[in-house]
């Protein structure tokens, strides 16, 4: 066991101490949470608003004149701004609530394709996509008769962004690229997608579901037409994500359902939308959700995203130094830059019985296709084992990881 000697200024103990599950134990052992990508465990802060919002100002959001009902409104639509902020958007009205990264690309499908693509009209996707970033275009080919591009995975992990060039044409009118793969943790170039996009007359839109809990995320920096992320990967409650989208892309595009909220006027002939972002908002919003969301974003702010990210650099490559020593484990995505992800698989050993194993240790990882079949096929593989790291967790974990390792090693 290794003396915590990390590069980075966080008190960990005192951050583990904001997150009450990672005390309890499993199957009589300490946890050990390494399934980040899939979702963060949730701090104090973030638990205690929504406790408080369903104590003391629960009431269904907008229109309403009671006390309740203003505060409530008050409480979610200060949370817009705590998004709007956080991603750096010129506008409240280009951040939309959703229930996750899937509903805000199923959106985009739906209501961008009905707004921009035509038959024949091209989007580009990579083959290092998360199944929610491949599924609603096929279904919008379907219905429209576009055509899919996918650029390529090196060896290592990263974009042919030579392949990126030559796919990208005239007919392309949008690139949907992860920023961040859930599998490889390559971190995609995307100021030179939007680039290349962008020189053609395409859009970009970005999956930002792995980078916005591990790095600043600057929507205008990035230089992309559209982002979307979920909350509950970024230490927030599950059920509430966002799609940011530049102002004016978004007043084109049509409504993505219909009912209540999204309206300004009905009669049976005809309906008339709600301004931005509400368009988009039908029905009950997830009030509680927002304000939660916008907890777990103050208790990063307050503790610094350099700091943040220097330690989860730390624990990345000190993984990748632990397990690359074990005998016969492979690592998939060795790219230089990557995310707090280190997948792997172990020779003569299925994924499931590593993360089943290693689960009566007290170790939680991730093992399957993590919603990333074409990706598996390209590695020649159905199955790999996945940890992932968060700002919570320690040199110390990694270790009781190898040790584990190495012990299921030795059962085969």
């Amino acid at each position: 066991m290794v003396q915590e000697s990390t590069p980075h200024t966080l008190d960990i103990e005192a951050i583990r101490q904001d997150f009450p599950i990672l005390a309890r134990e499993v199957y009589g052992r300490p946890l050990v949470y390494l399934d980040n990508a899939a979702t963060t465990q949730k701090p104090q802060c973030v638990i205690g608003a929504i406790s408080e919002e369903y104590r003391n100002a629960n009431a269904n959001v907008h229109r309403g004149i009671h006390y309740l009902s203003r505060q409530a409104t008050d409480l979610h639509e200060a949370a817009r701004d705590a998004v709007r902020r956080f991603v750096g958007a010129a506008s409240r009205a280009e951040i939309v609530f959703t229930r996750g990264t899937t509903e805000s690309l199923n959106l985009m499908a739906t209501s961008y394709g009905e707004a921009f693509l035509r038959e024949g009209d091209e989007v580009v996707l990579t083959q290092m996509e998360h199944h929610s970033n491949i599924v609603p275009w096929q279904l919008l080919r379907q219905r429209r008769g576009i055509k899919l591009k996918v650029v390529p995975v090196t060896d290592s992990g990263a974009l042919d962004m030579a392949a990126a060039e030559r796919l990208m044409t005239p007919r392309t009118r949008l690139v949907s690229v992860c920023h961040v793969s859930n599998v490889l943790g390559t971190v995609n170039p995307i100021r030179k997608l939007a680039a290349m996009a962008h020189a053609r007359g395409a859009h970009l839109l970005v999956d930002a579901a792995q980078s916005v809990p591990h790095q600043s995320v600057d929507v205008r920096k990035l230089d992309c037409d559209f982002l979307a992320f979920s909350g509950h990967k970024v230490y927030g409650p599950t059920g509430i994500g966002v799609l940011w989208g530049r102002e004016d892309l978004l007043e084109k595009m049509p409504p993505y359902q219909g009912g209540g909220e999204m309206i300004s006027r009905v009669t049976f002939e005809r309906t008339t939308y709600e301004r931005l972002p509400y368009k988009f908002e039908a029905g009950t919003p997830d009030y509680v959700g927002s304000h939660a969301l916008a907890s777990a974003l103050a208790y990063i702010d307050r503790i610094g995203w350099e700091r943040i990210a220097a330690h989860e650099a730390d624990l990345t490559r000190y993984a990748s130094e632990r397990l690359a020593a074990i005998p016969g484990l492979r690592i998939y995505g060795t790219e230089a830059d990557k995310g707090a992800v280190v997948s792997f698989n172990i020779e003569g050993i299925h994924a499931m019985d590593l993360g089943t194993l290693l689960d009566r240790l007290g170790i939680a990882i991730r093992t399957g296709h993590h919603c990333a079949q074409p990706l598996l096929d390209r590695y020649e593989t159905e199955s790999m084992a996945r940890a992932s790291f968060a700002l919570y967790n320690t040199r110390a974990e990694i270790d009781a990881l190898a040790e584990g390792l190495e012990r299921v090693r030795k059962m085969f």
